[in-house]
């Protein structure tokens, strides 16, 4: 058996690769062609050589008012079973130094974005959306891809008519997502037979939204708190109320918030800042709070404000509330909007069960560890078995409650990430944080509303 020194075998390799690489556009995505649509896309991770096949775009030029028919054949000549056999990213010009970006990813997915160019002052303006596609007399022409999940991106005054047009055709659409459309000052979306999935992400000048849709179940909004009008009181399973910038500049008063709290009762994930509990749900709740609860409250991330000293009476009262509570995540975020209260929330609350479900509670961006092992204990004392708490500041160094011996005074602890709770005469041992070794994320996974 002949021998080969290591750097020959190397030498061999890279000219293996290089072999492969150096085919020919063509046949290069026809063996893309007959991979997995998963494993096909995870070719862009071999070289820039493979990048480069899916990163080709069809440019063309035109009017904005006919952008829709652009999308449409662009969509029309696309090849699900050959991805490559046509360019996955169209490149449309209209105007002077205004762009439309449109791409397809994976699992059916159609990117929209008018954010390169040149982008000036937005100009305010209202948006109707229709996303029944029974109401379209014209279908575009049949096609092998199909879109399930919609982004649009920094669509404007000047674009909105022309993305409203081209949306109806989807008609197997389940997942819309609406990305810093500047400019954006009311939005309203009609019923879809299909929608399931509703996205507002930073459409910082939004002060309006109404929607009629009886099928969704998930809704993320994170910017400005606007006057939100549901129409209809679907029942959420998610629900993503992320208003840490504060109210907008509109006059809403607490009952105008109900049908939303109705549509988050039976909600199993949620998203909640200190301030809407404050202003807009306890308000409603407190005169008939013996008989509302949030029954089916799974996970729970809760954003605070600590500037002035943390205070955990509103946090307190709500758990209250949620009786299948499983996981929650506590973030400060000394950004986060904060209301002057007096109110003692967690006295008035006559009516809870116990917390028997949670298993997990992640403390993250407290900087008082007098504060966070406060509130960690509260959280002990809530349910008949004590979860497991998780803190973090700096979100990499991870530490875990334990409980300490009555007897260690708080003098010994060896480092700043150890910090014991003050002495009591009423009790055996107190609590301190100790750092946690290990993958985190087996008994603390993260909150689906954490992500990108």
């Amino acid at each position: 058996m002949k021998f080969f020194p290591p750097w020959t075998l190397e030498f061999m390799k890279e000219n293996t690769l290089d072999l492969l690489s150096n085919l020919p556009d063509e046949i290069l995505c026809r063996i893309i062609a007959f991979l997995p649509s998963e494993s096909a896309l995870e070719t862009i991770f071999l070289s820039t050589r493979w990048r480069g096949l899916w990163n080709t775009s069809l440019v063309r030029h035109g009017t904005i008012e006919a952008a829709a028919n652009a999308i449409s054949g662009f969509l029309t000549h696309f090849d699900e079973l050959d991805p490559l056999r046509q360019p996955r990213k169209l490149q449309y010009h209209f105007g002077k130094d205004s762009t439309l970006l449109a791409t397809i990813a994976g699992n059916n997915k159609l990117h929209v974005d008018f954010s390169s160019g040149k982008q000036e002052f937005p100009k305010l303006f209202d948006w109707l959306l229709e996303l029944n596609h029974q109401k379209v007399t014209h279908q575009p022409s049949p096609s092998t891809f199909f879109v399930k999940t919609l982004y649009l991106k920094s669509v404007s005054s000047l674009t909105n008519e022309a993305v409203s047009s081209i949306v109806p055709h989807f008609q197997f659409l389940e997942n819309l997502k609406i990305i810093e459309c500047n400019g954006l000052q009311a939005l309203e979306i009609d019923n879809s037979p299909k929608l399931k999935s509703l996205t507002i992400i930073d459409c910082l000048q939004l002060k309006y939204f109404h929607i009629r849709c009886l099928k969704l179940r998930s809704f993320w909004y994170r910017g400005l708190f606007p006057w939100l009008w549901p129409e209809y009181h679907f029942n959420l399973t998610d629900a993503m109320l992320d208003f840490r910038q504060g109210p907008g500049n509109i006059g809403f008063k607490s009952c105008d918030f109900d049908p939303t709290l109705l549509t988050i009762k039976n909600a199993e994930i949620l998203t909640l800042c200190k301030w809407t509990f404050e202003a807009l749900i306890w308000p409603s709740i407190s005169y008939f709070q013996s008989n509302f609860q949030f029954y089916k409250l799974k996970k729970l991330w809760w954003i605070d404000n600590s500037t002035e000293g943390y205070n955990s009476e509103a946090l307190i009262s709500f758990l209250k509330l949620c009786p299948a509570l499983e996981q929650l995540f506590v973030t400060i975020d000394p950004k986060s909007y904060c209301m002057p209260s007096t109110a003692t929330y967690s006295k008035k609350v006559t009516r809870h069960s116990e917390l028997g479900h949670l298993k997990v509670v992640k403390l993250e961006g407290f900087t008082n560890k007098e504060d966070e092992i406060s509130l960690a204990e509260n959280f002990t004392k809530l349910g008949a078995v004590e979860p497991l708490i998780i803190a973090t500041t700096d979100g990499i160094c991870l530490r875990s409650l334990v409980k300490a011996p009555l007897y260690q005074p708080k003098q010994q602890c060896r480092s700043n990430l150890e910090r014991v709770a003050p002495w009591s005469h009423d009790r055996k041992y107190t609590y301190k944080f100790v750092e946690v070794i290990g993958d985190i994320n087996e008994v603390c996974p993260k909150h689906a509303h954490m992500g990108p």
